[in-house]
């Protein structure tokens, strides 16, 4: 298996999580490492920590879950991958697949009750010699939530980060121009900002894996087709082709979350 070192993946969820009372914790394989490639293998994500390996999206680096008192809200769990490969011409970053495995590993665990995600998006891993191909495929997965209950709708804040590259403030007002150009329900953009003071959640990652530490932002506003991984997971590989076909090739950290009091009606 051939690790890249500039192509690191990383999530962290955060909120509050209720652990299922027949769980037993002391068992090594329940730990989220062990859930995260246990499901990653079994739907053919995983590359496998071998030489020549072939196969799969990532391979494994470290996982973990429990309740950290350090930032608010606080992270019930958090995953770190590589991708493995380059991503193939035409393709977005494997982003709903990455997030739809850490919610399978956390809902094994307990009951979560998400109030934000943080992501580290390798943008850099993208191709953007195609203006159009990479954004094929999300436009037909956006099909998924064609027939989501619309009361599920709800505001979200989408701060993307790219450390010490400023190229993500020069490229959010194109970004934008870029996504309104394609019809799909899955996220509508209201508005960028490039001085929104809000606080957002502090990097978790070391500065090395995104030319950190944290100072040039864009926060993206809309309404989102729904408050779950799912949508989320779209939602940054999205954002990412946006910011790649803009002039972005460097990572870039996308903070999620919804603004205080807005939810959706059957939340």
């Amino acid at each position: 298996m051939s690790i890249r070192p500039d192509s690191t993946m990383f999530a962290a969820l955060h909120g509050e999580l209720v652990s299922h009372p027949w769980r037993d914790p002391h068992v090594a394989s329940s730990d989220a490492y062990s859930l995260f490639v246990a499901r990653s293998s079994a739907m053919g994500w995983l590359t496998e920590a071998t030489e020549n390996a072939s196969g799969g999206l990532w391979g494994m680096n470290d996982a973990g879950h429990g309740p950290d008192s350090g930032s608010d809200p606080s992270r019930i769990a958090w995953f770190q991958v590589s991708l493995t490969e380059p991503v193939p011409d035409g393709l977005p970053l494997p982003v709903q697949a990455f997030l739809s495995c850490a919610g399978d590993v956390v809902a094994r665990i307990g009951t979560p009750r998400l109030r934000a995600v943080q992501l580290l998006l390798p943008v850099q891993s993208l191709d953007a010699s195609s203006r159009v191909r990479g954004v094929i495929p999300l436009l037909q997965e956006a099909g998924w939530f064609a027939d989501v209950d619309p009361r599920l709708r709800t505001p979200v804040r989408v701060t993307l980060d790219g450390g010490q590259e400023p190229s993500i403030r020069s490229a959010a007002p194109e970004m934008l121009r870029w996504m309104r150009g394609f019809t799909q329900d899955v996220f509508s953009c209201d508005s960028f900002s490039l001085t929104d003071d809000d606080t957002v959640l502090k990097p978790a990652v070391i500065d090395e894996l995104w030319r950190g530490p944290a100072r040039h932002r864009a926060t993206f506003r809309g309404i989102l087709a729904e408050w779950s991984l799912d949508a989320l997971g779209w939602l940054a590989a999205f954002l990412a082709e946006a910011g790649s076909q803009n002039g972005v090739d460097t990572p870039l950290m996308l903070t999620a979350d919804r603004p205080e009091g807005s939810r959706s009606h059957v939340d």
